[in-house]
């Protein structure tokens, strides 16, 4: 019997992309190797595992019955490695994906940790909002996410990384006395800066002002925290950010903390991935980031 595991693996990536063209695309080689081991593994077997129409695979039933148990083969692969202490020994990529808040606070220090740990792995990294993060993970697009909820769907894999508060901030240029407690009144006599439009802190904004019957605010939101941060450091409004990515310019005096009795619910951080299928270095990786995370 010989057939191998980079045979078994394109299998397995095959038959969970459902495309020869994305599977040649994660392992970093070419549609036609992977169609070669695929070949060359049903030869072995003496099996068809799939088959294949115009823009689409599809398991046989044979092909269905054997990717458990190729699966099954690969986990135990990567736990002989682990078990060993052998690193090294794990290649491949691991596709993360992050939002915004993580890249502006511990990702530099999760990056450094990751290659000590696994110098072999190379992070494809992909940095957006949260809810565009569900569906790369969903799709197996990435295969680890560090994300904030809420969640409608439960993944295998998942850690808790820690809930991270809002603060509301101003330029000192604003004339904002930080010692007098603000009515809503007082704030959306400014522009309000906030996160995006379909993000749960955009939701808890927009809720909170009509709930007080404040005069409707002219909320300024945006994709990119970064932005809201420079454009408050410019007297453009007043903003609620997380407060791990202000910690700088408050210290600096760029912004100033101000007094407002209400702030949205904080981000709920999960590193999450798919256990039943992942690598074994991807569930390593999200214990990794709880560290760092914690350290921070």
């Amino acid at each position: 019997m010989k057939f191998s595991l980079k045979q078994l693996e394109a299998f397995v990536w095959v038959a969970d992309l459902g495309s020869f063209k994305k599977a040649a695309e994660r392992l970093h080689t070419t549609q036609p190797n992977i169609s070669s081991r695929i070949l060359k593994l049903e030869a072995v077997l003496k099996t068809s595992l799939m088959d294949r129409d115009a823009g689409s695979v599809r398991l046989t039933s044979k092909g269905q019955e054997l990717l458990k148990l190729a699966r099954e083969i690969l986990q135990k692969a990567d736990g002989l490695a682990a078990a060993a202490d052998q690193s090294t020994l794990f290649d491949g990529t691991l596709r993360l994906g992050v939002t915004e808040m993580i890249v502006h606070t511990w990702l530099r220090e999760f990056l450094k940790a990751l290659k000590e740990q696994y110098p072999n792995i190379v992070v494809e990294l992909k940095v957006d909002l949260s809810v565009n993060l569900k569906e790369e993970l969903r799709s197996r697009s990435i295969d680890l996410a560090f994300q904030n909820g809420p969640f409608q769907t439960v993944m295998s894999g998942s850690v808790e990384l820690g809930k991270y508060p809002w603060i509301w901030v101003a330029s000192p240029g604003l004339g904002i006395d930080i010692k007098e407690k603000l009515k809503p009144s007082d704030l959306v006599k400014h522009s309000i800066l906030t996160h995006a439009r379909d993000t749960k802190a955009y939701g808890d904004v927009e809720e909170h002002f009509a709930s007080v019957g404040a005069r409707a605010p002219r909320l300024v939101p945006s994709s990119n925290l970064a932005t809201c941060l420079h454009m408050s450091i410019d007297g453009l409004g007043v903003a609620t950010l997380p407060e791990a990515m202000v910690r700088d310019a408050l210290k600096s005096g760029e912004l100033i903390a101000i007094n407002y009795p209400w702030e949205p619910e904080p981000l709920n951080f999960l590193a999450r991935y798919d256990a039943e299928r992942a690598p074994h270095y991807v569930a390593t990786a999200a214990q990794l980031a709880l560290k760092v995370a914690n350290r921070f």
